[in-house]
């Protein structure tokens, strides 16, 4: 759309996010989405179609499961390290494991298997409260932390370190662990609001603490990922916070599913992503991937869900409608996609939608019917706009299909 029909008040957020960076997605809705307690575990069929999907859509890596929760949790994850290797994919595998050998020895098992390198996503509680339930030490975890990422480390490994409850944890105990973790070494750092506690602002000045803090002093390269929930519906603004503050890589998983409310939802963060101008990926299948997570967890999508939700870019108010048409009819795509959207549709294989209700107008029911290569006469229109004004919804295609047979 031209810079010149639009004031864009988000301009200095935007470019304050951007900095000329490329952020990457890790895709979670095959381990943590599945922790959901109302999702079926789908099929390994439909986890590979999943997989596919992912990677049309140009997402960077992806959690393909924790193999060390027991025999199906490992064929699956063996199952999709395999398809990613055969299909000769771009999407980089990571497995989640405790803290503890039992949980690596599978990844590393696996990784051998496939003959594809297998990143350890190895995790343990961090917080006050966490430590004061489990009676666990500071030194105890940082022994642990060694330990552990040592052992993935000399097994051929690479290491993403990550604490739970990060967002809630004191800034000498993250100082001590992501260092103690980056010295026997783990490359990444994963910061995890596990519990949704995070406001963006919270997002920001812990991203940027660990960089300042531990990052920089360790003189090391490290990747700095953003895992976070959605208790506070803030998952999406804390995420692009944590961009912001300079993170690497944000982990999100389709329809936000996971924990309790779930994590960031993955779609919505290609749907920002995109119009920040921070990736370029084609993002035409993102409705199918979508549903094929809908379809394959038994979660249901929301009609007013964003951008892939039914009722997303679909209107049946005159005079949005009119706005709408009017546009259409000037020839420009750009344009119908911006009067009454802030998300152009277009950019994600979708388009507008004109419906015919009791709100409607007569240009409605016009574009209706031209839409169907169907004479707009004056008598059928009149028809047609009558009964919508009886109705108390949206008239279905069918129902709307029987007027114009019944008037012929």
């Amino acid at each position: 759309m031209q810079n010149d029909l639009i004031h864009d008040w988000n301009i200095f957020t935007g470019a304050e996010i951007a900095a000329n960076r490329r952020v990457a997605l890790n895709d979670e809705t095959l381990r943590d989405g599945l922790q959901n307690p109302s999702v079926h575990d789908p099929s390994i069929a439909e986890k590979i179609e999943i997989l596919h999907l992912m990677e049309s859509l140009g997402i960077d890596t992806v959690n393909i499961g924790l193999p060390g929760a027991g025999p199906r949790a490992y064929a699956d994850t063996e199952a999709l390290a395999r398809e990613i290797v055969s299909a000769k994919m771009k999407i980089r595998p990571n497995a989640a494991a405790r803290t503890h050998q039992k949980d690596i020895k599978p990844i590393i098992e696996i990784s051998e298997k496939v003959g594809r390198p297998i990143e350890a996503a190895t995790f343990l509680g961090s917080s006050p409260i966490r430590r004061l339930v489990e009676d666990w030490t500071v030194d105890h975890l940082q022994r642990t932390t060694e330990v552990a990422v040592k052992f993935a480390v000399d097994a051929g490994l690479s290491v993403m370190y990550v604490t739970e409850d990060t967002m809630r944890t004191d800034p000498a105990t993250i100082a001590t662990l992501y260092s103690s973790a980056i010295r026997a070494g783990a490359r990444a750092a994963v910061l995890c609001d596990t519990v949704g506690h995070a406001t963006p602002a919270g997002a920001f000045n812990l991203v940027k603490f660990v960089i300042d803090e531990v990052i920089k002093p360790s003189g090391e390269k490290i990747r700095v990922d953003w895992h976070g929930h959605n208790d506070r519906g803030l998952a999406i603004a804390n995420s692009l916070a944590a961009v912001a503050a300079g993170a690497d890589q944000v982990h999100a998983a389709a329809l936000a599913l996971g924990e309790r409310v779930g994590n960031t939802p993955m779609e919505l963060m290609l749907v920002n992503l995109k119009l920040f101008g921070l990736i370029d990926h084609d993002l035409s299948q993102l409705k199918k991937y979508s549903e094929a997570v809908s379809r394959a967890t038994h979660t249901p999508i929301p009609p007013n869900y964003p951008v892939v939700g039914r009722d997303a870019f679909r209107t049946a108010t005159g005079v949005h409608a009119a706005a709408i048409v009017k546009a259409y009819k000037k020839g420009d795509r750009e344009l119908a996609n911006a009067i009454y959207s802030g998300v152009p549709s277009h950019l994600f294989g979708l388009e507008q939608i004109i419906e015919i209700g009791p709100l409607s107008g007569r240009s409605n029911v016009i574009y209706w019917l031209e839409k169907r290569k169907i004479p707009a006469t004056d008598r059928l229109v009149d028809r047609l706009f009558a009964a919508a004004k009886q109705t108390d919804r949206v008239m279905t295609d069918p129902e709307i299909l029987e007027l114009v047979r019944a008037s012929n």
